[in-house]
């Protein structure tokens, strides 16, 4: 038979086990690996199934006939970091919901990521999607380049400035220095 000291000590005990796993649950992060390009998909039907769900996307550009516009893709296509959102929940349920191929998994352990790994991972997209135009191009106002022209012969000459459609480059024609736009793809860094 159990003394009252004895039961409070045990119950304090099992208080802080449960308080110990809550930690643990709520600072881990597992890994689905999503069917290709499904990785939208993936993420609205875990979050409809109650997981916390982490989709890093990273601002990039493409080049239009408008000039160059910013659009977001996945910064690990095909990977989606998810948790469960209360101590009950299982993780059974994300092999079979629609976008998701599989959990990743070490032999037969998931794949788990530690909360200030994810949060890492959050200030680097933060910081990427700060990002302009001018500050993602390779090309810097003062730089050595070249144009990749076959006709033109490899001209050498200086970043004047950097656009969203064109670079504008300070080039030596005929002996008189003259400012060329040139598209972002005709030019290489000398």
């Amino acid at each position: 038979m159990l003394d009252t000291n004895e039961f409070t000590n045990n119950l304090s005990d099992l208080e802080c086990a449960e308080e110990t796993l809550q930690a643990q649950y709520t600072t881990r992060w597992f890994l689905a690996y999503t069917k290709p390009r499904f990785e939208s998909v993936a993420q609205i039907n875990l979050q409809q199934q109650g997981f916390d769900v982490y989709l890093p996307l990273y601002k990039k550009f493409k080049k239009t006939e408008v000039g160059s516009i910013s659009v977001f893709e996945p910064m690990f296509p095909r990977y989606i970091f998810f948790r469960p959102s209360r101590p009950t929940q299982s993780i059974a349920a994300v092999r079979s919901t629609k976008g998701v191929n599989n959990l990743v998994r070490f032999g037969y352990e998931p794949a788990l990521l530690q909360d200030n790994m994810v949060q890492v991972i959050r200030q680097l997209e933060l910081s990427r999607n700060e990002v302009s135009v001018q500050d993602a191009s390779p090309f810097k106002a003062g730089q050595a380049v070249r144009l990749k022209h076959n006709a033109l012969n490899n001209i050498q000459g200086l970043v004047h400035s950097v656009g969203s459609k064109r670079i504008a480059v300070l080039l030596e024609i005929m002996g008189r220095p003259t400012v060329v736009q040139v598209e972002h793809h005709q030019l290489e860094v000398d």
